[in-house]
């Protein structure tokens, strides 16, 4: 018992920091957020104000009011949420596809091709700016959503998460079934894919919020408000109002741009827990 409890007090000053930290971090990254909401709900007379207020004085919801009203705030926000899902639904088909073929399938020169696949994930996306857009240019995609979309279609890392999670999954499964006459395609569709909903469901939530996130592509691509995404929308505000940035409008713009993803959050979340639980047997 002596040597217990000695265990237990030596323990507790690295248990309460380790503790502390975590608080710490916590806090760093939550304070952005209640920042946002802070301002989103506060008169835009008092958001600037030095010293800060760090609890409105009142509460209202006049910048949400003049969002809806002033911009077309919910425009920007169908575009998103249509090109997220279309990107999303083409990235998590492809890398499916491509996953499977890198994990299952024997072809001459499959692992180098792989990584050779994979090294496109180190090139700066920076560099691939120019080709992509003279690409598009010259098919007469600029302002469209095939413009926002067609180049986003694939997914290196998705790839290789899926690879990795497939390679996961007991061969044996697919020798029972090709002893039953299956071929590649349906052994992929009745098994290779109900075992993989945790993967599949990450790999939806990464590419959703990769795409919904995403700047510097729908900037480049996009010239009329009618094709402006979220992010293009909210940057937009300040030059639209004459250099009189609204920042109560923009935390309001914020708070609302960040609801589709938490949601996607939540509900993918608990999609994921479900089929850990269930998912079959892994090696």
């Amino acid at each position: 018992m002596h040597q217990t409890d000695t265990e237990i007090r030596q323990r507790a000053p690295s248990s309460w920091g380790a503790t502390l930290l975590l608080w710490l971090s916590a806090a760093v990254v939550a304070f952005p957020f209640l920042w946002m909401l802070r301002s989103a709900f506060m008169p835009t007379k008092f958001i600037m104000r030095f010293p800060p207020l760090w609890i409105p004085p009142e509460v209202t919801f006049d910048n949400f009011t003049k969002l809806l009203t002033r911009q077309p705030f919910l425009h920007y926000i169908t575009n998103s949420l249509t090109v997220a899902t279309i990107v999303t639904v083409g990235q998590v088909v492809i890398s499916a596809f491509s996953a499977y073929a890198f994990a299952r399938l024997r072809f001459p020169g499959r692992d180098k091709l792989f990584l050779l696949y994979l090294a496109t994930m180190v090139i700066p996306v920076q560099v691939t700016l120019i080709p992509q857009y003279v690409l598009v240019s010259q098919l007469g995609w600029i302002d469209s959503y095939a413009a926002l979309t067609v180049p986003m279609l694939s997914s290196a890392f998705l790839t290789f998460l899926l690879r990795q999670y497939f390679l996961s999954i007991p061969g044996e499964l697919e020798d029972a079934a090709r002893i039953d006459g299956a071929g590649y395609l349906r052994i992929f569709v009745t098994i290779i894919l109900p075992l993989s909903g945790p993967a599949l469901a990450t790999s939806a939530l990464l590419a959703f919020i990769g795409n919904w996130t995403n700047y510097l592509w729908p900037l480049i691509v996009t010239r009329s408000r009618e094709m402006r995404t979220v992010p293009v929308g909210l940057a937009s505000f300040q030059d639209e109002m004459a250099g009189r940035t609204d920042y109560g409008q923009m935390m309001a713009g914020a708070v609302l741009s960040i609801l589709p993803m938490f949601i996607l959050f939540l509900l993918l979340q608990r999609f994921i827990v479900r089929s850990l639980a269930t998912s079959g047997l892994k090696g």
